[in-house]
């Protein structure tokens, strides 16, 4: 496949993701809650969590939020592919996705969706848009049960 195909491709899943997101809404209940802000750009998510019985899996992750077409494809492309791992997987994957934007890495072949977002790594004025919803789970993930997410995090600091 040509590098042009290969990016009408990687576009086109984005804009799926963004005109139909998949993990729009709000879990129910909600074990974990992070609410995130790109000052740089003005996106804005609100990340819940749904774990299961004994906390440490992810049974279902949901977001609200607005942004661009990048940030809203990543919070639903990151939620699909979180579905079911445990809390240490999940933050292994924040790390890695991390390390795909500064080009050093890609998911393995049972991950690859997530590899569409690494072409944002051409543009470094739009990584923290693609991060903002992996850097709010980390955040919500680390958060003591039942804490105050009353604030915002930002990735305004993650180079």
């Amino acid at each position: 496949m040509s590098l042009d195909n290969l990016r009408d491709l990687y576009q086109q899943v984005i804009l799926e993701h963004y005109k139909k997101p998949r993990h729009r809404g709000r879990t129910n209940p909600v074990h974990r809650q992070q609410r995130g802000h790109n000052p740089s750009c003005g996106d804005t998510i609100e990340l819940t969590v749904k774990l299961n019985e004994t906390g440490e899996r992810i049974e279902d992750v949901k977001f609200e939020g607005s942004g661009c077409a990048i940030a809203m494809a990543s919070a639903d492309l990151m939620a699909e592919a979180l579905i079911g791992r445990s809390i240490d997987e999940a933050l292994k994957m924040v790390q890695h996705f991390q390390k795909m934007m500064k080009g050093e890495a890609e998911f393995p072949k049972e991950q690859r969706k997530l590899n569409v977002m690494r072409g944002v790594s051409q543009f470094p004025v739009r990584i923290k848009c693609a991060t903002l919803t992996w850097h709010t789970l980390k955040a919500a993930l680390e958060s003591v049960p039942g804490s105050n997410t009353d604030g915002f995090v930002s990735n305004e600091n993650e180079s």
